[in-house]
């Protein structure tokens, strides 16, 4: 390699987090880093063709989970129909006798 003048690959492999901590690419608000700038060269860490990054609307899975006030009604109208599972109402009266703490 060293004839040819190119220089060795790198051989340590870095995580996004990584990338993320050291300023290369910035941080997803979600957690997940997204992938760092490309190079506009067919190989090493930062390959692929050179892009202008688009800002992507929000995914309506991203809603899954969230607390409605509808769906708080809900939750509370089967709470009080079905009531409580085994192990909760074992655990409302260990909590109630005060034996939990030991």
């Amino acid at each position: 390699l060293a004839q040819a003048g190119l220089k060795p690959a790198r051989t340590t492999r870095h995580t996004h987090k990584e990338l993320a901590t050291s300023g290369e690419c910035e941080v997803d608000t979600m957690g997940k880093a997204p992938k760092p700038e490309s190079s506009g060269l067919a190989i090493g860490l930062k390959k692929g063709f050179i892009v202008t990054r688009r800002e992507m609307p929000q995914k309506p899975s991203h809603m899954k989970g969230r607390n409605s006030k509808r769906n708080q009604l809900v939750r509370e109208v089967i709470r009080e129909v079905v009531g409580y599972a085994p192990y909760e109402r074992r655990m409302l009266e260990l909590i109630k006798i005060g034996s939990a703490s030991t």
